[in-house]
């Protein structure tokens, strides 16, 4: 079932599409390989979605311009979102008990420095990922990277800059406690490349591997919206993460059907853009108004906090697994 147009969708004046044509055409401009990198990723994965095909889906597919647009403007939006997230990183804290381990990870033997690298961004990965779920303010933006109902390699790029945001605070606090940056950021690369793999459409199990590694398989039934299905398999790497926690999710019987959210979300590149910040407060309104906008925030900042400490306190659920 497509997405209907809604009235978030109709375009109120002319410029914005040409700003963003001008915008897109400049991205491309600047950053010639980047862009280059989009038909290279087509070349090596649609082959094997043609292959072993999950879902019988056309290649131009609803909601296929959405996600060529965000593949396009990669360079843009990963610079939007690096901005947001050093300030991100940096007001988190996350860097403070990062400096407290910093002597105990210089005493690790390299191997063992990098094996504890994986592991450690890992579980935090699974926690962020975890809340960008459970925590209303963070599903805002999350759940444009869910809002595509029909789940192949270009989807994995639909993503609200603000969302990538997340994963300051994990990297911050590695490169704090001594682990290599450049291994810190390799991870994050890791993560979003792999995640094209996990989002591809082929009907592969790997039954083996599924509780060893995540498998496109675990993370379609992460996309799911289906009942059973929400709030499950988070992981990036390790399954394991699930199992222990309560969120794993494999069903022996079915495979995943339907994709998207249940929530009205425009279908749109700038309409899912402005989605998540409809309904925030100006912050023009708090720059003229300090005092109030600090208690503002200081509410804000309780209502998340205890929102976190609710998801990590949910009762796990009896996992549900692949024999």
């Amino acid at each position: 079932m497509d997405i209907p147009t809604t009235a978030m969708d109709a375009p109120t004046r002319w410029w914005p599409k040409a700003l963003l044509g001008a915008v897109l055409l400049a991205v491309v401009v600047a950053n010639p390989r980047r862009v280059l990198f989009v038909p290279l990723l087509f070349a090596v994965v649609v082959p094997f979605e043609k292959l072993f095909p999950r879902h019988r889906q056309r290649l131009r597919r609803p909601g296929l311009s959405t996600d060529l647009t965000y593949a396009v403007a990669q360079p843009a939006l990963t610079a939007a979102s690096l901005v947001v997230g050093v300030a991100v990183g940096v007001l988190s804290l996350a860097w403070a008990p990062g400096l407290l381990l910093r002597p105990a990870v210089a005493a690790l033997p390299p191997v063992v420095r990098t094996a504890t690298a994986v592991v450690l961004f890992d579980l935090a990965i699974y926690w962020a990922h975890r809340w960008s779920h459970e925590v209303p303010f963070l599903w805002r933006f999350h759940s444009v990277h869910h809002s595509s109902e029909r789940m192949d390699w270009i989807s994995a790029v639909r993503a609200h800059p603000f969302d990538g945001s997340l994963l300051a605070p994990v990297v911050v606090f590695l490169i704090a406690a001594g682990f290599s940056p450049r291994l810190s950021g390799a991870l994050a690369i890791a993560q979003a490349v792999i995640g094209v793999f996990l989002h591809a459409n082929v009907r592969w199990r790997w039954r083996p591997l599924q509780k060893v590694v995540i498998t496109p398989e675990f993370h379609h039934w992460h996309h799911a919206n289906e009942p059973d299905a929400l709030n499950t398999n988070y992981a990036v790497f390790l399954p394991v993460w699930d199992l222990l926690f309560g969120t794993y999710f494999m069903p022996r019987d079915r495979r995943p059907m339907l994709y998207g959210v249940s929530e009205p979300m425009p279908t749109t590149f700038i309409g899912q853009l402005r989605h998540p910040l409809r309904g925030l407060q100006n912050p023009l309104v708090a720059a003229r108004h300090p005092i109030d906008g600090l208690r503002s925030l200081r509410r804000a900042l309780r209502r998340g906090r205890s929102q976190l400490i609710a998801s990590m306190r949910r009762p796990a659920r009896r996992p549900s697994y692949t024999l």
